[in-house]
This record gives structure tokens, C-alpha cells and sequence, in this order.
């Protein structure tokens, strides 16, 4: 069985993000870059299945060529193999250019399971995976929390807001894990070490039989017009206890219909 994790580098999601005042796309040159921490739930899940199944794992991922950092972090975690598709003519694809450049690359490794997170930290559109696996013409197995591989079929607890769902399908699937799904290894010493000896395939755009004129801003269905800041919180109402404190607290929320 082959597992396959998307990962994706993001700027750190710690600081303070900046967008490019004409583009209103977010600034990646110049900043803290880290390995998105969805995806390395994600990755945490691929390693689990596929050392239950006594597979391997290859990592997945589409970005600039710094972008390696972040597949060597799920290397050191103890992936085996990457893909990093990098190419000048990917910068500001959409979303769906996106899980195309993916999906093709995807299909070159003969996966059975795709694992990836929900959704980006930093795009927040949560279309690719879904948008992958119909690409791939396989099922979607979303919001997982836990995943067991019992000969040809798959099944997950799916996260809901009063519970799970149980949710089964047969090989091969893509599955999203939520940040519920488990908690992420640390990578060893040993781990970091290797992990610069693993290879790392760079396939391009032709490879992948994608036209670049599918890609990029130009080719994007998708355009950011305008970015409004979000208003200020205003300063809450301070009541002082004179005796009538209580009543007060009471019709502020009987005229919120909160009681």
C-alpha cells in the first residue's frame, strides 16, 4: 500500500501576516516559514497508517523551491520520499490549479491513501482535498479523527458537532484529518539527519502534463479585489455594584434575548 501527505509551507501563523498592497495576496518573501501545523497532523496520520500496514510514506507538496524546509520536517518525522512541485509560473494559482498540479502529481506514486489536513492555515479555502479526490475519481473521506485500513476498505470517525459518524470506503481514498486526529511526533536527532539523504523528486509542469496556461494568476477564477480590516472591538460596558448590579447584568441580557 502506498500513503501519500500533502504538506504545504506557510508564513508562521504566530506573527502577523502582511499582504501585498496590489495583489492583496500574503507576503511570503521575507518571513518566518514553517511547515503548516494542519499538515503535520496530517503527516503524524500517514506515518500511523502506513506503519500499521507496513508501507511507506511520500510527501506531497506544491510551492517555492524553499518550500523544501517544510517537506525535510515531514522527513525527519519519518516520511520516506517527497514530491516538491516548484515552478515561477505557480505563484498566485487558485485553488482548483492547485489540487490539479497536486492530483497529477499524486497519480505519478500509485497512491491508495491521500492524507491531508483540513485546510490551509493560511488560505483557509478547505476545497483542495475534496477538489483532489474528483480529480482522482476516488472518495473523500473529510473530518477524520481516526483511520483504520482493514484490507481494501477504509474507515474513519468522522468529526461532527454532537459526536462522530462512522464512515467507510474501499482503496483508494483521499482523507482530510482534523487537529483532533492526534498529536504530531516530535522528529529525532536520527530523524533530522536522514532526512537530508531522502530524495526528493522535482518533477515540472510538463512532466505532470499540466499546460501552464491553466496556472497562475492569469489562469485564477479567483481574484481578491479589495481586503477591508476588520473593525475594532469596543470597550465593554463596566458596571459597578451599587446595590443594583445584578438587575442591571439582568435586563442587558434580557435585551440581547440571551435569557
Amino acid at each position: 500500500m502506498n500513503v501519500v501527505v500533502c504538506v504545504k509551507q506557510i508564513p508562521d501563523p504566530s506573527a502577523a501576516g502582511r499582504l501585498e498592497p496590489n495583489t492583496h495576496r500574503l507576503v511570503r518573501d521575507g518571513v518566518d516559514v514553517v511547515l503548516d501545523p494542519g499538515d503535520e497532523v496530517a503527516v503524524e496520520a500517514a506515518l500511523r497508517v502506513a506503519e500499521a500496514a507496513g508501507a511507506e510514506v511520500t510527501v506531497v507538496s506544491m510551492g517555492p523551491e524553499r518550500g523544501i524546509d517544510a517537506i525535510r520536517k515531514a522527513l525527519a518525522m519519518g516520511a520516506h520520499r517527497a514530491v516538491l512541485v516548484s515552478d515561477p509560473r505557480l505563484a498566485g494559482s487558485d485553488a482548483l490549479a492547485t489540487s490539479r498540479v497536486l492530483a497529477a502529481a499524486i497519480a505519478r506514486t500509485g497512491a491508495d491513501v491521500v492524507v491531508a489536513g483540513t485546510e490551509s492555515t493560511d488560505g483557509y479555502t478547505g476545497i483542495v482535498p475534496a477538489a483532489i479526490a474528483e480529480l482522482l475519481d476516488r472518495p473523500a473521506l473529510t473530518f477524520a479523527t481516526a483511520i483504520t485500513v482493514d484490507g481494501n476498505t477504509v474507515r474513519i470517525q468522522r468529526q461532527t458537532e454532537v459526536g462522530h459518524d462512522l464512515v467507510e470506503a474501499p482503496l483508494p481514498v483521499v482523507i482530510t484529518v482534523t487537529g483532533a486526529a492526534n498529536q504530531p511526533r516530535y522528529p529525532s536527532l536520527r530523524g533530522i539527519m536522514a532526512a537530508r539523504a531522502k530524495p526528493v523528486d522535482r518533477p515540472s509542469l510538463e512532466d505532470l502534463g499540466i499546460d501552464p496556461d491553466t496556472v497562475g494568476p492569469t489562469a485564477a477564477a479567483q481574484l481578491v479585489v479589495a481586503v477591508t480590516p476588520a473593525s475594532e472591538r469596543t470597550a465593554g460596558e463596566i458596571v459597578v455594584d451599587d446595590g443594583g448590579g445584578a438587575r442591571r447584568i439582568v435586563d442587558y441580557l434580557a435585551a440581547l434575548k440571551l435569557i
